[in-house]
């Protein structure tokens, strides 16, 4: 799986989900890992914390030897920041994280729907993902030419235009005790220093699910997400390959994304 994960992992900060006795046993974040100092040919990243006095040293997943490293720590799961070590403050994509409470696939799919449709309507390429167990991801690349906060508006415009259409089972509220039997459309995943699963990322769940992308055309109610495994992402790769090769390549431009999402929602109210 190298070739198809390091491109999404390279120079970006990493929190590792490690779980040293399997799925089962006890498990722990770590993004800090200066008092576990690694070998000396595993890259680094000392970045100053906004929380805390002194910097965090995060670890980078530069080449084959550095991920079987990580799996040897037993980080099963790989979470990477969305910019990377020499933009730091300004991320290669904005993301929604489409996040279900207790309801059926189906509406996760119909809203992954809503959320390509209306960015299609602003002119703004975007790309799917399982989550790899029961959300979905979407990512809109923007190049590296902006900062967190306009990546975080952008992303909540289209959270509230989504669920302004499908208010019946979607959410933009964070408690999940305030939105039971909701889909929430998760904007805030938007911040420095904020992580999501890596594609290609095996998830520590029973079946070895793993965040896969897809072509928009597999978005549909049939859609299985407990498909794409361990044992079957590899042969998929071999027909389709990176569905994601290209989401660095470019960034939309979010002014003109933005003025035509303001005309969709003048006839919105109309």
């Amino acid at each position: 799986m190298a070739p198809f994960i390091l491109p999404h992992l390279q120079d970006r900060p990493l929190s590792l989900h490690r779980h040293p006795t399997g799925i089962e046993g006890k498990s722990f974040f770590q993004k800090d890992i200066s008092r576990q100092a690694p070998p000396a040919w595993i890259s680094t990243a000392d970045i100053p914390s906004e929380h805390r006095g002194k910097p965090i040293r995060y670890m980078l997943c530069q080449d084959e030897p550095s991920l079987m490293y990580l799996a040897n720590l037993g980080s099963i799961e790989i979470n990477c920041w969305n910019s990377r070590r020499q933009h730091l403050e300004r991320p290669d994509f904005t993301v929604i994280d489409l996040d279900p409470q207790d309801t059926p696939y189906t509406q996760v799919v119909e809203t992954a729907q809503a959320v390509h449709t209306l960015l299609d309507k602003a002119g703004a390429e975007c790309f799917v993902k399982t989550s790899g167990k029961r959300g979905m991801h979407i990512y809109v690349p923007l190049g590296g030419k902006y900062d967190y906060d306009h990546a975080r508006q952008f992303a909540e415009i289209v959270a509230l235009l989504v669920h302004r259409r499908l208010p019946q089972f979607t959410s933009v509220v964070r408690n999940p005790a305030e939105r039971r039997q909701r889909v929430y459309l998760d904007f805030l995943q938007n911040r420095r220093g904020q992580t999501m699963a890596a594609p290609y990322s095996v998830r520590p769940v029973p079946g070895a699910t793993v965040s896969t992308p897809l072509l928009w055309k597999e978005v549909k109610k049939n859609l299985d997400p407990g498909t794409f495994t361990m044992q079957t992402v590899p042969g998929r790769l071999d027909k389709v390959g990176d569905l994601w090769a290209q989401l660095l390549d470019h960034g939309v431009d979010l002014v003109d994304c933005i003025g035509r999402l303001g005309k969709v929602q003048e006839r919105d109210r109309r």
